[in-house]
């Protein structure tokens, strides 16, 4: 509780010594050891007595010789003359500002206010004529307005004489020695000035410094095309005059009035600064000793806990904010602290306390609880860049640059908020500067609604993308967004339909997928239950002891017969499953396909012809030699004459045919199927599929998918084609 006291009173001593320590170099050289007679509020208000002396007094104007000395040029006559119009306009619009009255009054049979309406219309129209036709007319009308708002500009400089200061003088013309007195110059003094050759003398000007004339004589204007300007008072100035003498303030000046009041201020101020002072080195001598700042007032904290979790850069931007509001408040407190300590009212006193609370107490009891919460999360803090990263202006940066990373939309987006940040510029300027109008409308209809209109297309656009993403996404695969233009949205909706195609295609091979390994399950469980229950049925016989050697001969050899075609079906399997896997290692020569297709087609010569196939072989002349694996891919080959010993219809012709290119050779075997071949032949490389859906054939149904997986580990292609009951391999290898 003692803690939370101190930093309570802490911030409020702080600025109290801070302020007090400010003024002294601010406001310390005004008032230390200085009466109001040294202050710069007399010297002006002396140097005002001194021009309305002048003005009034010692070099003062004649109206009478003033008037004659007013001039009036050609340029001020032609102004007066067209000040309307021509004279044709200035006749029209006298007629039609009578026409209508004139024209009640008949109405009305008001002869009296007939007669008055077209005597001050012909007046008037006479007058507007004569402007025209007579140059000293209106010369006369000019001047005699000039003279009267002379009279009037006169007459403000005798009224603001007369509420000055009282002050004495004595003063002689050095040139023509007229004498100027007012009180007597003898008495005791709150102010004395000797004006003399040493000194300098007094210049008395007939018209006071920098005065703005025109201001201070419009309001004796009767017409805004007439009036007394700098250049006419310039013409009646009298030359400034050189004067001798003695000004003085006298002390009984000081008895009552305005000029007591303000010295009384000024000793009150001075008073109250010494007093603030006095409280500063008080505050000062706190702050070293009984309300020391302690770090332990932040740390550990609830609220140092809470504003830890804010980012660093929120943070340091909250402590710069916080420090300005103080700096700022302590620099105009300390400046004007003379005139905030003065007691005008119990109001105004409220005020400054509410004041000093927001803008002074706050901020320096907030900053130094973030200065100190910061600093100890940077010394604590292991890895001050992973701060930095984190933080709101990186994030940003981050964002920026991740939206330029497509030039096109970054551009885009930048220039509409431009042009719009623009348009409401351009909007609240031409209220201030309604000439404008025209160019912001031009610009509104040229660049803001072309930008709008685009603006809202590709938004439109864009949500037209998300709805058909989302339909996407729910598993409507068939509906394809629409692709407009060339833009990035464009771009962007040609991506996802090309990835919806991918995702339909991914889906039915999913569901093919899903569908073979059904079979392939089916089929290897009903492949190896089959010799398997051969096996089982015969052992069971085999356990019959009146069985006659004949017999118990022929049992062994089906149960050899089933054994070894459940070990070929064991053996195929793990080989595709090392092919698959990549585990199957190739041992590569330069091998003579040629020669290899002709060994293999005499390990089944005897075969095609017990089937009844006739085979038609196509060899090159040459040897085609090629690096590869000649056991693996006399497999292949062996596999393919085994598919077509067991699937070509008896009594046809089998076609196989080698042809060398440039940098590869091609195998091409033809033969007619005995069974209907379905028409999906990928599924044909499959396990276990075979071509006879009835599965009347032996086989373990892997030999086109062992064949297809040595040529791709060869790097070559293998493709299946079916026309009709025409069942055509093609295998291509790299030669060289």
């Amino acid at each position: 509780m003692r803690k939370q006291l101190k930093f309570a009173l802490w911030p409020a001593l702080v600025v109290i010594a801070l302020v007090g320590v400010l003024s002294i170099f601010y406001t310390g050289p005004k008032y230390t050891g200085k009466t109001w007679f040294e202050t710069e509020d007399f010297n002006w208000q002396l140097e005002s007595i001194y021009e309305d002396v002048s003005v009034n007094v010692l070099n003062r104007i004649d109206p009478e010789e003033a008037k004659e000395k007013l001039i009036v040029t050609q340029q001020e006559i032609d102004d007066y003359r067209f000040q309307y119009g021509t004279l044709a306009e200035q006749l029209d619009n006298i007629e039609r500002q009578y026409r209508t009255r004139i024209a009640e009054a008949k109405e009305n049979k008001n002869e009296t206010l007939l007669l008055a309406l077209v005597k001050e219309r012909d007046n008037k129209l006479e007058d507007i004529q004569e402007n025209f036709n007579n140059d000293e007319y209106v010369e006369r009308k000019i001047r005699k307005e000039k003279e009267r708002q002379l009279t009037g500009y006169l007459e403000l400089q005798k009224e603001n004489y007369s509420r000055g200061f009282a002050v004495a003088y004595d003063f002689v013309d050095t040139e023509t020695g007229e004498r100027f007195t007012k009180g007597d110059v003898s008495d005791p003094a709150a102010f004395k000035k000797v004006y003399n050759e040493v000194n300098g003398y007094f210049r008395a000007d007939s018209l006071p410094d920098g005065a703005n004339y025109n201001t201070q004589t419009m309001e004796y204007a009767s017409d805004d095309h007439i009036v007394l300007s700098e250049e006419n008072l310039q013409q009646v100035k009298n030359p400034v005059r050189k004067l001798s003498g003695t000004l003085i303030i006298s002390k009984a000046a000081l008895a009552g009035g305005e000029l007591q009041q303000r010295v009384h201020d000024f000793n009150l101020q001075k008073i109250l600064l010494y007093s603030f002072w006095i409280l500063t080195v008080l505050a000062i001598i706190a702050l070293l000793t009984v309300v020391k700042f302690k770090k332990d007032w932040v740390i550990g904290t609830k609220e140092a806990v809470k504003y830890s979790r804010l980012k660093i850069d929120l943070r340091i931007v909250l402590l710069l904010l916080s420090a300005a509001i103080l700096f700022v408040y302590l620099q105009s407190v300390a400046f004007n602290l003379p005139h905030e300590l003065y007691p005008y009212s119990l109001g105004r006193y409220a005020s400054n306390i509410m004041i000093f609370t927001i803008f002074g107490y706050l901020p320096a009891g907030f900053t130094a609880f973030q200065f100190v919460s910061l600093t100890e999360t940077l010394k604590q803090s292991r890895d001050v860049e992973a701060l930095m990263k984190d933080s709101y202006a990186a994030g940003l940066l981050r964002n920026v640059n991740e939206l330029f990373s497509n030039r096109t939309i970054g551009v885009q987006l930048f220039s509409l908020l431009i042009i719009f940040f623009l348009a409401g510029i351009g909007f609240v300027g031409m209220f201030f500067a309604p000439e404008l109008a025209v160019i912001y409308a031009f610009c509104v209809v040229f660049v803001a609604l072309p930008a709008l209109f685009l603006f809202v297309r590709r938004g439109a656009y864009l949500n037209r993308i998300l709805s058909a993403t989302d339909a996407m996404a729910a598993g409507h695969l068939t509906q394809e967004i629409p692709v407009k233009g060339k833009s990035p949205l464009a771009k962007h909706a040609r991506n996802l339909n090309n990835l919806r195609d991918g995702v339909r295609i991914s889906t039915n091979e999913q569901a093919k997928s899903e569908r073979l390994k059904t079979e392939l399950i089916t089929n290897v469980s009903h492949d190896l239950r089959t010799p398997l229950t051969s096996i089982i049925t015969y052992t069971d016989l085999l356990k019959d002891e009146t069985l006659s050697a004949e017999e118990r001969a022929k049992y062994v050899a089906v149960l050899d017969q089933k054994s070894q075609r459940l070990k070929t079906l064991i053996e195929d399997l793990f080989e595709v499953s090392k092919m698959a896997s990549g585990n199957l290692e190739l041992v590569k020569q330069h091998v003579d396909l040629n020669q290899l297709m002709q060994q293999a087609f005499a390990e089944h010569a005897e075969d095609f012809s017990d089937a009844n196939l006739d085979v038609r072989i196509s060899l090159p002349e040459v040897p085609v030699y090629a690096l590869v694996d000649g056991q693996k891919l006399w497999r292949v080959l062996d596999n393919l004459l085994i598919n077509a010993l067991k699937y070509s219809l008896p009594g046809t012709r089998v076609y196989v045919s080698l042809q060398k290119t440039a940098n590869q050779a091609r195998f091409t075997m033809k033969n007619i199927a005995k069974y209907e071949i379905g028409g999906n032949t990928d599924e044909l490389f499959e396990r276990f599929k075979r071509g006879d859906e009835s599965r009347q054939t032996e086989g373990s149904g892997l030999g086109l998918a062992i064949a297809q997986s040595i040529v791709e580990l060869h790097g070559g292609r293998m493709d299946v084609e079916v026309d009709g009951d025409l069942f055509k391999v093609t295998i291509d290898i790299a030669v060289g």
